[in-house]
């Protein structure tokens, strides 16, 4: 998810399976009984949002005025019957990030800005190829990461139910429930399918953790941020303060299995890191880009090696490519999801919301990751035995068993040493 300080804005890689309240940004009310006297204005509504503001000018070559007669010529006898129109209408413009959200499925969306969830702690997507069910990764600490779900996962069944031909916010309400209750899902993980019974829980967010490690050439700062939610700037300035402090030699900045977050959280933690150079850029379908940047306030010069894998998506390949391209930090692991699209969020009169994609990002070199991501610099595979060995004792993240992390410190010693090397030399007068 992305949100802009300018509105509800997002990137959405996925649907977090939680519920939660929602917080008003960029929500506006016609009062519900409005909607519920004359549906038929509701689907008005999300059709002509979708034509100001849907990134392609063709509407993905559908004939965008043309459904408007054909939705609007029906006759809706309940806000259920216009809801069903407006997710058929949708389905149209072929894009798995515009969608619909009736009021309980909009709560769900404010999870990205909330402390506390309530659900299994894994985000999903649509695969755009497939169309399959596809974890994009799983929140770190919560019963699915517990459970050993990963990351590519795909869900064939909910509680027994094929999710062939379901949506994404079908999907949501099915896994989402109480905390204590169950719900099992059957995954298929390469070739093989394997069954998860996982109970729901509510779960605290702290989204940056962080630790000083020894190295041989001295200590080091580890940094783990598991989401950009709304805390994740304080909790990373405090971060990188605190260890500075400590005197740390530099930096290894894990954003594996990183489904994405607030915008503006990941320009934030960004600055922190440079001093100069563009953050990233976003343009919109008349081709008007904004562009975002350091202040020229970095809380570090230090040496910095972040850490991707292919859960990281959407604001984490914002940051990642934003010090790779800036040749701020060396980029170690696996390509990233690919997340390149700008969503809007808002909600409708009657306490329904509507996703939109309004915009493509771009890294500062100009390069459109959607579908593509970001390739490492030093590249680091993990085996399957590996990663559940990982998800299995979350303590080996971040040490000496994790083989991507043991790499990430082979680097950044080579960076340690090759910027005290620099500082050594004395420019002749």
């Amino acid at each position: 998810m992305v949100i802009s300080k300018r509105g509800l804005v997002l990137g959405a890689t996925a649907a977090m399976l939680t519920t939660v309240a929602v917080a008003g940004a960029g929500i506006h009310s016609r009062g519900q009984a409005f909607f519920q006297e004359s549906p038929k204005e509701l689907v008005d509504e999300v059709w002509q949002i979708i034509d100001r503001q849907y990134v392609d000018g063709t509407f993905n070559q559908a004939n965008w005025q043309a459904v408007r007669r054909e939705y609007l010529n029906q006759s809706y006898n309940s806000k259920e019957d216009a809801y069903k129109a407006i997710r058929e209408m949708l389905k149209r413009l072929d894009d798995p990030y515009t969608r619909f959200m009736d009021p309980d499925e909009f709560k769900n969306m404010q999870v990205e800005t909330s402390g506390e969830l309530t659900g299994i702690g894994i985000t999903i997507a649509q695969d755009e190829k497939t169309n399959k069910l596809t974890v994009i990764s799983p929140i770190e600490d919560t019963p699915a990461a517990r459970a050993g779900i990963l990351a590519k996962d795909i869900i064939l069944q909910i509680d027994g139910q094929s999710t062939e031909g379901i949506d994404i916010n079908q999907a949501v309400s099915m896994i989402k429930g109480k905390p204590g209750t169950q719900v099992r899902l059957t995954i298929q993980r390469q070739n093989q399918q394997r069954e998860f019974q996982i109970t729901r829980a509510r779960i605290e967010l702290h989204p940056v953790r962080y630790s000083r490690q020894t190295s041989p050439t001295g200590n080091v700062g580890y940094i783990r941020i598991t989401q950009f939610s709304a805390n994740a700037a304080t909790e990373m300035r405090n971060a990188i303060r605190d260890l500075e402090k400590q005197q740390v030699q530099g930096y290894i900045l894990d954003l594996r299995s990183n489904p994405g977050g607030l915008l503006f959280s990941s320009v934030e933690i960004a600055q922190m890191w440079l001093q100069d150079g563009t953050i990233v850029s976003t343009m919109d379908r008349q081709g008007k880009r904004d562009i975002e940047k350091s202040n020229h306030r970095a809380l570090t010069d230090k040496p910095v090696v972040v850490l991707v894998d292919g859960g990281s998506a959407s604001a984490s390949e914002i940051l990642a490519g934003a010090l790779q391209d800036n040749k701020r930090g060396v980029v170690v692991g696996t390509k990233t999801f690919g997340k390149g699209l700008v969503q809007s969020v808002r909600g409708l009169g009657d306490g329904s919301g509507l996703a939109v994609t309004i915009a493509k990002y771009f890294t500062p070199s100009g390069r459109d990751i959607n579908k593509a991501g970001i390739n490492p610099d030093v590249v680091v595979e993990l085996t399957d035995q590996q990663k559940e060995s990982l998800v299995q004792d979350r303590d080996k993240i971040g040490t000496s068993a994790d083989p991507q992390y043991s790499t990430a410190l082979n680097v950044l010693q080579k960076e340690i040493a090759a910027q005290r090397g620099n500082r050594a030399v004395v420019t002749p007068q």
